[in-house]
């Protein structure tokens, strides 16, 4: 069963600032010997460019919020680019639909793909529990999220899945 990673956790600079935060968990580097992983990077399937300005979710709202239009994401320029991250949002559930995915491992702090905190949406470094679009786009498609910080959880669930799997299998 595939995985969706953060590409920029697998080292693709894709990041707002250009950059990557590759990650070397062993849990990973199994998943990559496995062929199991498929990367993706909201943004950038979304359209944003590499490197662009630094974006947060506007204060006191979520990734949830952004994707029914009641928030929006705008950039340190004060641009608007919550398109960009629906978009991003969209494509990354359809590719989980067609992969038939069900475990995510996200970047944590991203508009796109924290999963349990973001920016606050002041530009100030303050985080707030709430989860990125991406991730609450998946969420609500049926993945299970995880972040960078829960590699064991998702092998866990993961194999908690494929066991499952297996056992319907079995009794058909």
């Amino acid at each position: 069963m595939p995985v969706l990673v953060s590409a920029c956790l697998m080292g693709v600079p894709v990041r707002y600032d250009g950059a990557s935060r590759p990650s070397a968990h062993p849990v990973l580097a199994r998943w990559r010997a496995e062929g199991r992983l498929r990367l993706l990077c909201p943004e950038t399937e979304g359209g944003l460019p590499t490197p662009r300005a630094p974006a947060e979710i506007e204060a006191g709202a979520s990734g949830a919020d952004v994707l029914v239009h009641r928030a929006r994401v705008v950039d340190r320029d004060g641009r608007d680019v919550s398109g960009a991250f629906v978009l991003g949002a969209e494509r990354a559930v359809r590719l989980v639909r067609e992969l038939g995915i069900r475990v995510a491992v996200l970047k944590e702090g991203s508009p796109s793909c924290g999963s349990s905190w973001i920016a606050d949406g002041r530009f100030a470094g303050v985080r707030v529990e709430r989860e990125g679009v991406s991730a609450a786009a998946l969420r609500a498609a049926g993945v299970q999220v995880f972040s960078e910080n829960q590699w064991d959880e998702a092998a866990m669930c993961l194999a908690d899945i494929e066991r499952a799997a297996q056992s319907r299998s079995t009794l058909r």
